[in-house]
């Protein structure tokens, strides 16, 4: 890429980030635009998408929960680093507008709709996490990685409804406990 052409990327990623903080998933477009300084045309050169854009802009918010996924991993033992990623998960996704429709891709039906990066990035950190937690025992055999992120979806959108970030470790609780494996 060229000089400029980095220097418009990098606006429009930092213009994106500031619109979709201020007005979710569908900030406009060319409000992003005239934030960077640039046309209409040069964002859809470098963001041929709505989606692409959202997760550019939110590709290392992504990044760093898988980060810290592997950090807990290491530091924790199974059932207890997959409930606190899950519980940074469904934070993330109350606090940082826009993001959960990101999240949504890697929750969605893979055969029905295309993983985007940031849910590949996702669905491989739960697969591992869900893994380690069942080899410990911890999980319902028959619990799929993209099932416990439906849930955790849902457990964020419940807390958004209820008592917010505080309502999501006790909705998680709930949650795991049910998933426990039947003996």
């Amino acid at each position: 890429m060229r000089a400029d052409a980095r220097r418009n990327h990098a606006r429009l990623l930092t213009a994106a980030a500031s619109a979709f903080a201020e007005h979710g998933e569908g900030a406009s477009l060319d409000d992003i635009a005239k934030r960077a300084g640039v046309g209409s045309g040069t964002l859809y050169r470098h963001f041929p998408t709505r989606r692409a854009l959202l997760e550019a802009a939110y590709a290392a918010r992504i990044d760093a929960l898988a980060e810290r996924g592997d950090e807990l991993s290491r530091s924790l033992p199974p059932s207890e680093a997959l409930t606190e990623w899950l519980h940074e998960v469904c934070v993330a996704t109350i606090q940082v507008r826009g993001l959960k429709s990101l999240m949504g891709s890697a929750v969605a039906d893979a055969d029905s709709t295309p993983l985007t990066a940031c849910g590949t990035v996702v669905r491989t950190t739960a697969k591992r996490l869900v893994e380690q937690a069942r080899s410990e025992g911890a999980l319902r055999p028959d619990l799929t990685p993209a099932d416990l992120l439906r849930l955790t979806h849902g457990i964020a959108t419940a807390a958004e409804l209820g008592g917010g970030e505080k309502d999501t470790r006790r909705y998680l609780d709930l949650l795991l406990e049910g998933l426990r494996p039947l003996c």
